[in-house]
């Protein structure tokens, strides 16, 4: 099954997620089949904290992927605050 879910980069104490659709079985930080944006918790200033190409997200849900609990959070916010991008229906 194919899971969208975030994959830890970044320095230590300096966490920077990539959201990434991959095979379930896979490692957390390990092969993915494709990346569809990021999720910076620490970001400051002018940083852009997230981003995320919506059409892939919904493509993936379309095609029977499942989102992680902590993705959808992150999903669902974005979504609201780019109010220009259509929710998947």
């Amino acid at each position: 099954m194919v899971t969208i879910r975030l994959s830890r980069g970044g320095a230590k104490k300096q966490p920077f997620y990539h959201i990434v659709a991959t095979d379930s079985r896979a490692r957390r930080d390990g092969r993915y089949i494709e990346r569809l944006g990021f999720y910076n918790p620490v970001a400051r200033g002018d940083a852009e904290e997230t981003r995320i190409d919506l059409s892939r997200v919904d493509h993936w849900i379309g095609h029977g992927a499942q989102m992680s609990d902590r993705v959808a959070n992150i999903v669902k916010s974005y979504r609201k605050t780019n109010v220009d991008v259509p929710a998947a229906e």
